[in-house]
């Protein structure tokens, strides 16, 4: 297959993933639905004015558009089984008496069974992996304190659950976290909420712990859930913000182990993502 056919069976492809007819895509990019045949046929390639909207609009990098050789890869699914391991974070909080994680534990099948975390490549699952994902994280970096585990379960139930933060049944430390991080407890008014948002964790270190840990495993994930318009977005957001968090886990003495390997976890990732995107 010569270059120009494989561009445009790259095209026709993507175009038929977005639901797009020749005549969307055309309109999206202020081209007749003549010029996306020709590009898709192989006849001509789109010259360098319409490449951004093209990639934009079919959410591909330029890289898989005109790359010589196409991935093939087996896609598996990034999440672990969330009845194995909420069997792992509840017999670990047992072990340990931690009465706050397991009172949490007892909350997450009522505020989270029902909601999925999408996938765009079909391994959808309980929105439940997202915090037991994060409980067995901060386990597995050697963190055992009711607090972190409790609230990095937790983080989610206020503002995706719509559940009332001073019925958490955790103590007032784990509740002020979960506050500070669900974002529909902030007043979103004026164009700064967003640097206000941040500023008001930083001021806790127990809420940066939890921010944290959300959003390594957020980050480990989006490519399976992102398009990659918020990919590039959420790498922005993750570079601007996130050092300042976690400067502040740093200087907790007993979590020092802990930031090291998420400042690497989140550092590479990013980077890595810089680089592709």
């Amino acid at each position: 297959m010569n270059q120009g056919r494989m561009i445009g069976e790259r095209i026709r492809k993507a175009r038929l993933a977005r639901g797009f007819s020749q005549e969307k895509l055309g309109e999206l990019l202020g081209v007749s639905f003549q010029a996306i045949s020709s590009w898709e046929t192989g006849k001509f390639i789109p010259d360098s004015s319409h490449l951004t909207a093209l990639s934009a609009a079919l959410d591909l990098s330029l890289d898989a558009l005109f790359a010589e050789t196409e991935k093939n890869w087996e896609l598996k699914p990034i999440n672990f089984e969330v009845d194995h391991m909420f069997t792992f974070v509840k017999g670990r909080a047992q072990m340990l008496h931690l009465s706050q994680t397991l009172a949490v534990m007892e909350l997450l099948r009522p505020a989270h069974g029902a909601q999925m975390r999408r996938s765009r490549n079909g391994f959808d699952c309980s929105y439940m992996a997202h915090p037991l994902t994060m409980a067995c994280h901060a386990l597995a970096m050697g963190l055992q304190d009711d607090d972190v585990l409790a609230a990095a379960l937790a983080h989610d139930m206020v503002e995706d659950a719509q559940m009332d933060p001073e019925k958490l049944p955790v103590g007032d430390r784990v509740r002020e976290a979960v506050r500070l991080v669900s974002k529909n407890m902030m007043d979103h008014t004026g164009a700064d909420w967003e640097e206000r948002y941040f500023a008001c964790i930083r001021e806790n270190p127990l809420a940066c712990m939890v921010k944290c840990l959300d959003r390594i495993n957020n980050l480990a994930g989006m490519a399976d859930a992102f398009t990659r318009k918020r990919m590039i977005r959420y790498t922005e957001e993750t570079d601007r913000y996130y050092p300042a968090l976690l400067h502040v886990i740093k200087k907790v003495p007993e979590w020092n182990d802990a930031w090291w390997l998420m400042r690497y976890q989140m550092m590479t990732m990013t980077e890595a993502f810089k680089r592709l995107l």
